[in-house]
């Protein structure tokens, strides 16, 4: 598998990477992820002031796009005013040694 199983043939989107970039793809994704990976549980407006200048619309879209997804979880605290929660679902956890290679490869090649 892999970047080999393409070799041309069909629509790109309809390979594993494309899946891969449905999902996480986009400028907030993996920032998001990325986040929740480094500090989870992370409240909605906690998560908003370390994303700035994400808006309230992008966040939300974006967080329930990776929910619709099964890589985010949403838990909800009926309290008031009322506490929102996200965290990574284990699918979500499987991709963090993807997010480690993606770091490790940034500090080597940030400053070149």
């Amino acid at each position: 598998m892999g970047m080999a199983d393409y070799k041309g043939k069909g629509n790109i989107q309809e390979t594993s990477f494309g899946y891969t970039l449905s999902v996480v793809g986009g400028k907030w994704k993996m920032l998001i992820l990325y986040l929740l990976a480094e500090n989870q549980p992370v409240r909605f407006n906690e998560m908003k002031r370390k994303l700035e200048p994400i808006t309230y619309k992008m966040l939300s879209s974006q967080l329930k796009e990776l929910e619709a997804d099964g890589m985010v979880r949403r838990k909800e605290y009926p309290q008031i005013p009322p506490k929102v929660e996200y965290s990574l679902t284990p699918k979500a956890e499987t991709l963090l040694p993807v997010l480690e290679q993606l770091c490790e490869w940034g500090e080597k090649n940030r400053n070149n």
